[in-house]
């Protein structure tokens, strides 16, 4: 079937969406020409429905090009009035632009977009929320746009915000930001999906890439898509005051309606979980917990470098010196409590109440750093080494057993051929050269010694679905009542 269709619909189907994509851009174009905000804020001219009338209906011949012969919608769409902001879960593909191209809603989108061929006059036309990667303030001004225009009172085109902030396998859901929902105001969740029997549709982190999913879906003679507008949700006060409690009960909501599950991981655990490091963290490290504790903790990931270097430069001070619960506390700047405990707790080999303060700043390298290994190798050694600068091979299992976490690792295999002269101690020069000429040392030398193995080593990334939830979710709800597992035991 894709061998026949890519000689024969494939190319007619790739000509004529690109054609509807060019035939919208001049209606965009003029439309956008010397719109301000006051005018933006105003009802639609005469002129400018009839446009957005004729670009909806360019748009979807554009779709029916790509073998979306119809779109089935469940619901009623809220009105700006009665909710500013929808909320469009699971995210899963550039397919999702079906909804934005039938209502013209606003969305949140990277301020180089704009500058795509045709394709960022689109995009402008329908007032998005420009997100600058340059400005370290960009964040901020973003919840503010939102916040402004969501309390417009409906002045402003409803905003299409995907909260799970990047692309999944429609497993489960995954921790919402809370963009959507710092205004405190009505939301309207909207949940997609796909009901086709091969799923060409997905694209994640893993599996095809961009052309090849446009390629295969093409090849499918129909493609099913279902949208569904659940009921307005009008957050409570405590909701109001608290926009991560108003965020997980929303996709508490959504995932009901798709009957999936959901996962407390988030978009950054994901880019840790499947870091293209030369150490691939296993399906049981505890580095996804850590993860979760350290921005429980208040750690914010755009100053966690900063943090490291601080924690780093301290721990060299401290040297082998072990600390506990209240040193611990001392030595982040951060009071006593159940997350400081239950980080302390990953870090506590023996249960003797005592942790290497080490190993803290090397798990929390991994976190800032998930896909600069030689990089993280490198602070531990510094953190490790004698005053000869070099680590022993018992050093060296401490490093990369904190590095990966898990409670046990053989490494006997990979500094014995790091150590080529047999002198019981390496360097990190020794280690540094030796990974240049093995750069897929971790599959050579430790994965393989560890398959099967009662450390659970086994790697999730080399087979895994084109996806993430399901290697990296709780098996249930339940799970997060059980004790943490302690990296040592």
């Amino acid at each position: 079937q894709i061998a026949f269709m890519t000689l024969t619909l494939f190319p007619i189907r790739l000509f004529f969406a690109a054609f509807m994509m060019l035939l919208a851009w001049p209606f965009a174009f003029i439309a956008s020409m010397g719109s301000d905000e006051q005018e933006l804020e105003k009802p639609l001219s005469w002129w400018r429905k009839i446009v957005d009338v004729l670009l909806k209906a360019i748009m979807r011949m554009m779709w029916l090009a790509g073998g979306f012969h119809w779109i089935n919608v469940k619901g009623r769409r809220a009105l700006p009035a009665e909710a500013a902001i929808l909320t469009v879960a699971p995210h899963s593909s550039y397919f999702d632009a079906i909804p934005v191209t039938m209502t013209f809603a606003s969305i949140v989108m990277k301020a180089e977009s704009k500058d795509i061929p045709v394709w960022g006059t689109l995009i402008k036309y329908i007032r998005p929320v420009f997100v600058s990667r340059a400005d370290q303030d960009s964040r901020r001004k973003t919840v503010e746009e939102i916040k402004r225009r969501a309390q417009s009172g409906g002045k402003w085109p409803q905003i299409m915000i995907f909260p799970e902030g990047t692309c999944t396998n429609r497993s489960c859901l995954i921790t919402f930001k809370p963009g959507a929902f710092i205004p405190g105001v009505p939301v309207q969740p909207v949940v997609l999906r796909y009901p086709n029997k091969l799923d060409t549709i997905t694209w994640t982190w893993q599996g095809p890439g961009a052309f090849e999913i446009l390629w295969l879906t093409l090849c499918q003679f129909h493609n099913s898509v279902e949208i569904e507008f659940l009921p307005v949700y009008i957050p409570s006060e405590e909701e109001r005051k608290n926009p991560v409690l108003y965020a997980n009960n929303v996709r508490r909501v959504m995932a009901e309606a798709l009957g999936v599950s959901v996962t407390d991981y988030t978009f950054e655990d994901c880019q840790l979980a499947l870091a293209e490091g030369q150490l691939r963290l296993p399906s049981d490290t505890c580095l996804l917990e850590f993860a979760k504790l350290v921005r429980s903790l208040g750690l914010k990931p755009e100053t966690l470098e900063d943090d490291l270097d601080k924690y780093a430069a301290s721990a060299m001070k401290m040297k082998k010196e072990k600390v506990d619960l209240k040193e611990f506390s001392a030595y982040l700047e951060f009071p006593v409590s159940q997350t400081l405990e239950s980080m302390f707790a990953l870090f506590d080999e023996n249960e003797d109440g005592v942790i290497d303060i080490r190993e803290f700043v090397i798990a929390l390298s991994v976190v800032c750093k998930p896909s600069k290994t030689l990089e993280t190798i490198q602070l531990a050694f510094q953190l490790y080494q004698s005053e000869g600068g070099t680590v022993t091979e018992e050093d060296l299992a401490c490093i990369l057993k904190t590095a990966m976490g898990v409670s046990q690792i053989d490494v006997t295999h990979l500094f014995r051929a790091v150590d080529e002269e047999e002198k019981g101690k390496i360097t990190y020069d020794d280690f540094y050269t030796f990974a240049v000429f093995h750069p897929h040392f971790a599959e050579d030398y430790l994965y393989a010694d560890q398959m099967g193995a009662e450390s659970g080593l086994e790697t999730s990334s080399l087979s895994a679905p084109n996806g993430i939830c399901t290697d990296f979710s709780p098996d249930s709800s339940g799970d997060r009542r059980k004790p943490l597992q302690k990296k040592l035991n």
